[in-house]
């Protein structure tokens, strides 16, 4: 059974920093494209930055030089540091694993960037 779990997500104030991590069972993890999306209401779920078996990374323009992906193939885990959030960061965070057709996605966990 494949799971995803996110953790750290939380209140923080604009210009502040956050860490989330996932912990991921059930997969070949270090085979995975490991990734992390989000989700603001009312919004289409847009992708946040990923990170390939070989370390190759990816980030949209709206986060690129403030948030950093990083994996752990050891621990089957997959982090995600964000800084400098801004307001319209505020959004609900999913962690993703790709390999193939297999497309996996956790539960997510709520971030709020507010003062």
């Amino acid at each position: 059974q494949v799971q995803l779990v996110e953790s750290g997500g939380g209140l923080v104030q604009p210009g502040g920093s956050l860490g989330l991590s996932c912990a991921a069972s059930g997969i070949t993890f270090r085979a995975y494209v490991m990734g992390w999306y989000r989700q603001a209401p009312g919004k289409q779920r847009e992708l946040v930055a990923t990170i390939t078996s070989g370390g190759s990374l990816n980030y949209p323009a709206s986060v690129k030089g403030r948030f950093t992906i990083s994996r752990d193939n050891a621990k089957n885990m997959v982090y995600l540091q964000m800084n400098s959030l801004k307001p319209e960061d505020t959004a609900v965070y999913y962690c993703s694993a790709k390999w193939g057709t297999n497309d996996y996605l956790g539960q997510g966990t709520q971030v709020t960037v507010s003062s």
